[in-house]
């Protein structure tokens, strides 16, 4: 049988279905897995949230895929999950050598009488077309299309309804959370995050439900006495996205924070889409595993050329399962390319759309050591835009990493009349204590800094 994750992941819809996947891989939530001793079949019974399961078939040979389930994504997540089994997990497989009635009755279905089962559908199809005279292809006409065209207004209206219930069932879960007090939240955190987010999977806001399933391992990584306030800010976020939603559901970045993403393909025929040339340094990494099977993979870009800081986020996603992957790029990498953004009101995450040749190493532009005021001016108005977000770059000006027994490391500005200092997340090399920071680049999220890189008198550093 040839499967393995890479073909899971060029089959997958998007990434949303990937993660939905992920947790349906538990040989608990499959009463029944079969494969054939000799055809390129496998197959399983789920168990969904209704009483009976939903059957799923799937052939090695030519990647076609049978479920029962009413999802409008094709391959849906039951069919991932049962080819990620196959690819991590064969052994789960009992090998039978007859197939069910119901797998007999799909393959009777996708293959013609009188065909063999070894052969595929392009086979098939290519022998077919070989032996007629040479015609024109065929036309379809207005009818049918007016008819796909229902059938897509329909299935975007299904979903849509569904996404609306779906933010009705959070706000009453926040609104429980609330009366029940946030202590109470936090200490049981995880098993009520996992319990919405699940009911959000089935009501296709599935980015939603990926966050709040991200939700107790973020609060658990801060102090316990900054835990309550940390929920409260998250939570006070989804009510915030949730009403932008509701007044505009057509919006693609919502779309994208609430339901699913737009494919690459789609970003780069966007005509819409904001598109820059320019020459790029490779800040650093955010790499984070997520509870639900999936790795993020951030990597932070710092426009060279702009007058003013400008930075470009590239993400991507891989199953945990597949190990750890070695990155395009390395951090001070620079490179000269022409990026196209994904529509949103803080243009962030980018796709590059045409590498164009390397730069060599330098300073950063004038104005990362000419920044000077307030360094969260940038968040502020960051927050104003899109207060539904967390992290937002920034350039902080010259100064220096400290170290309290207590509190951890802190930045602090250099020229510091108001008393600016900000806490440090994570660890901080004991080298960087005192050291001058002519500028840093950080990740801000309201409580802590993510150090990314710095310029100083040593040249640059590497914080990530």
């Amino acid at each position: 049988m040839q499967l393995d994750l890479k073909t899971i992941e060029a089959l997958a819809p998007d990434q949303a279905s990937l993660g939905a996947a992920a947790k349906l891989t538990k040989r608990s939530n499959w009463p029944r897995l079969e494969a054939h001793e000799q055809l390129p079949l496998i197959w399983g019974e789920c168990q969904g949230s209704g009483s009976n399961p939903y059957r799923v078939a799937f052939d090695t040979s030519d990647h076609g895929y049978k479920c029962t389930c009413p999802s409008r994504k094709f391959p849906c997540k039951h069919i991932l999950a049962l080819m990620w089994i196959g690819a991590t997990a064969l052994d789960s497989f009992q090998r039978v050598d007859q197939t069910p009635d119901w797998v007999n009755d799909w393959l009777g279905r996708r293959r013609k009488p009188g065909q063999p089962p070894a052969q595929t559908r392009s086979e098939a199809k290519s022998i077919d077309e070989a032996s007629r005279p040479e015609e024109s292809a065929p036309v379809e006409d207005a009818a049918a299309a007016e008819r796909r065209g229902a059938a897509q207004r329909k299935r975007a209206e299904d979903t849509r309804s569904a996404v609306s219930a779906a933010l009705d069932e959070l706000d009453q879960w926040i609104a429980d959370q609330l009366r029940l007090g946030l202590a109470g939240f936090v200490d049981a955190s995880s098993e009520r995050c996992r319990r919405i987010a699940a009911r959000l999977v089935d009501l296709k806001a599935t980015a939603l439900a990926g966050r709040i399933d991200e939700l107790p391992a973020r609060l658990m990584a801060l102090r316990s006495e900054e835990r309550p306030d940390a929920a409260i800010r998250e939570l006070g976020k989804l009510v915030l996205l949730a009403k932008a939603w509701r007044a505009a559901p057509d919006d693609a970045e919502l779309k994208r924070l609430v339901s699913t993403s737009e494919t690459r393909e789609q970003i780069l025929a966007n005509p819409d889409a904001v598109q820059v040339e320019s020459d790029w340094e490779v800040l650093g990494e955010k790499i984070e595993t997520r509870r639900d099977g999936l790795v993020s993979h951030a990597t932070w870009l710092l426009d060279l050329r702009s007058p003013t800081p400008r930075f470009a986020v590239l993400l991507d996603f891989f199953p945990a399962s597949a190990g750890r992957r070695s990155g395009a790029f390395a951090p001070g990498d620079r490179f000269k390319a022409r990026l196209v953004f994904y529509p949103s009101r803080n243009p962030l995450r980018a796709l590059i759309a045409e590498r164009l040749g390397d730069v060599t190493p330098g300073a950063w532009p004038a104005f990362a050591e000419a920044a000077t005021g307030d360094p969260l001016a940038a968040y502020a108005a960051f927050q104003d835009g899109a207060p539904w977000l967390s992290d937002c770059p920034v350039i902080l000006p010259a100064g220096a990493i400290a170290l309290d027994e207590k509190d951890g490391a802190w930045w602090q500005a250099a020229s510091n009349p108001h008393g600016i200092a900000l806490p440090v997340a994570g660890s901080v090399n004991q080298t960087l204590l005192g050291l001058d920071l002519a500028a840093t680049a950080a990740l801000w999220n309201g409580a802590r800094l993510e150090l990314l890189a710095s310029q100083s008198s040593i040249g640059r550093l590497d914080l990530s």
